[in-house]
């Protein structure tokens, strides 16, 4: 996922033993090369030795934490970081936070390797970290780029399974988890996940959980009561999903059928059958199985049902009805950069360029590095 190794931009040396700041337990080895961080202005090869400074190192030591899990040297290097810099774990996160908050995910994810490859047994530090690359590939997919948003996916899948093995057990491991592949579609394994959840938190008084706490076991609670009355976790429907989204729609749509013959009421069921369709290019029957998905519980208070049925009646040239299905959707999800991006292209094809304008402008406010909306915009900037 990175175009060029972050290894790249730094170079070994030798140094004096007293070049880092040390005390009487610490001692620099001079047999061991120290990692440095190339300036901006220099490129390896053609730096000062005399000019590099402590910061270079720490830097140089940090990127090795993060991207060369492999090296030999790693524990002294960390012994370097623990000695000159005792506090880095808080500065580090807290760093980290404000990136990801501030949308800045290159540098936030740097920061998250360069923490784990600090202290790898910290289970704090691996579930942060699943946190952000499912943060980050949701906001991939919301711009339209699929690919990224499964490739982050996928690495933090692997962050949370490995958080919920932590010992003693992190509860919110489970309960974050849960959320995960609920977003995957991976029901049963969301329902695993917020049933341990509620079995290492039953014994933990109110008060003791605190005001936040309580909110999470009754949203656990709410979500559990969701997926057995729906019978969502069932395995046919979990292989029509597989099947769908693996370009096998036709398998995929009977297995949905199979499932909705027995369980007519789920919405879920019946979006899958009007994605499967429209994957197929099908949109009537995809319009059909969406309108469907409204009228069962919970259904209507999902922006995705809209937003799907929305491009069917686009398709049929029927702006009117999409954009009050576009609206509603907004209405549920105002921060859906990917329901505001639809309603640029809805005003494109209308015709109407200074309100796609508008709404692929508010999607770069959202999310400055939507790229799909930048192109959008430079295009109606050329035709200008």
């Amino acid at each position: 996922m990175n175009p060029s190794s972050p290894l790249e931009s730094i170079y070994y040396i030798n140094i004096p033993e007293n070049f880092v700041p040390s005390n009487d337990s610490f001692k620099i080895d001079p047999k061991i090369q120290l990692p440095v961080q190339i300036k901006d202005s220099e490129s390896a090869g053609s730096f000062n030795p005399e000019e590099i400074t402590p910061e270079q190192i720490l830097a140089g030591i940090l990127t090795v934490l993060a991207y060369d899990l492999k090296n030999e040297n790693l524990d002294y290097y960390r012994s370097i970081i623990k000695q000159v810099k005792p506090d880095i774990k808080k500065e580090l996160c807290e760093a980290a936070i404000i990136k990801t908050k501030n949308e800045d995910f290159e540098l936030a994810e740097e920061i998250f390797r360069a923490l784990h490859g600090y202290d790898p047994e910290d289970k704090a530090i691996i579930l942060n970290m699943a946190l952000f690359l499912d943060q980050r590939a949701d906001s991939y997919r919301n711009a339209g780029l699929n690919e990224d948003a499964d490739a982050y996916d996928s690495d933090a899948q692997s962050y949370y399974e490995e958080a919920m093995m932590a010992e003693p057990s992190m509860p919110d491991a489970y309960f974050n988890a849960g959320f995960f592949y609920m977003k995957q579609h991976k029901y049963r394994e969301a329902k695993d996940s917020f049933e341990t959840y509620l079995a290492l938190t039953c014994d933990i008084t109110a008060e003791e959980m605190g005001e936040n706490g309580v909110y999470k076991q009754e949203r656990a609670q709410e979500i559990l009561n969701e997926i057995n009355s729906q019978n969502i976790d069932d395995e046919t429907f979990k292989t029509a999903y597989d099947l769908i989204s693996s370009g096998q729609e036709e398998k995929g749509l009977l297995e949905i059928r199979d499932f909705l013959s027995n369980n007519p009421k789920v919405w879920n069921a019946w979006f899958m059958l009007g994605w499967g369709f429209r994957r197929l290019e099908k949109f009537a029957e995809a319009k059909q199985a969406y309108e469907e998905a409204l009228k069962c519980e919970g259904g209507d208070k999902n922006s995705d049902v809209y937003n799907e049925l929305s491009l069917c009646y686009v398709e049929e040239k029927n702006f009117t009805e999409a954009k009050k299905c576009l609206l509603k959707a907004y209405e549920l999800d105002p921060e859906s950069t990917k329901v505001i991006s639809n309603l640029g292209y809805l005003a494109l094809a209308q015709g109407n360029k200074q309100e796609a304008r508008n709404y692929f402008t508010t999607v770069l406010e959202f999310d400055p590095k939507d790229k799909i909306a930048a192109n959008e915009l430079l295009k109606l900037e050329q035709e200008d």
